[in-house]
């Protein structure tokens, strides 16, 4: 018998969504992420190990193109790194970080869905009360919120690019409203 259990996501064989060049929904690349909880202190070290600046400021995010950090709360962070990097990445946090604190990984509990394209905010809209106009929620931003009934983590990437972190178990209920609000717009 094999020791290592295949993880399927739930998105898995879902095809990316695309409307006119105007819009894609698609499951992010699968990825290793991590919850960090510890005082203000512990960033830098923690940040060191993981090998990406943490950001100090609430609601916001930090990342390399490979490696992305959120700081989602005053003592909370988390940690996004490449498939199977989450053994690496915790090994590392675990053995430098001195100070009390809390790291568990949460790989097994999020999926991350990509929506870019001009439409995108109104998209995100549909289910999201927060204005996403970039002068309100500008690049870099990352927040907890709600998309109808489901809590996500949303990061704006870029202009027209967002990220969103969902508990697996919301994964296709999620899909499915981007879905349905996509029709709305692309008529």
């Amino acid at each position: 018998m094999a020791d290592i259990a295949t993880r399927r996501d739930p998105l898995d064989g879902v095809a990316p969504l695309t409307a006119r060049s105007r819009l894609t929904i698609e499951a992010a690349p699968r990825g290793a992420r991590l919850v960090l909880r510890g005082p203000d202190s512990t960033a830098a070290t923690a940040g060191q190990a993981f090998g990406l600046a943490l950001p100090r400021k609430m609601n916001t995010a930090t990342t390399d193109g490979t490696r992305t950090a959120f700081k989602l709360g005053p003592d909370e962070w988390l940690l996004l790194a490449p498939e199977n990097g989450e053994a690496e990445a915790y090994a590392a946090i675990e053995g430098a970080v001195q100070e009390p604190h809390s790291l568990v990984d949460v790989s097994h509990r999020n999926v991350g869905i990509l929506v870019s394209g001009s439409l995108a905010a109104d998209v995100l809209n549909f289910g999201v009360m927060l204005d996403l106009d970039p002068k309100s929620f500008p690049i870099g931003t990352a927040t907890r919120t709600l998309f109808a009934k489901a809590e996500i983590v949303l990061w704006r990437k870029g202009v027209n690019d967002f990220h969103i972190e969902v508990w697996r178990s919301f994964a296709e209920y999620l899909h499915g409203q981007l879905e349905q609000a996509a029709r709305e717009y692309v008529k």
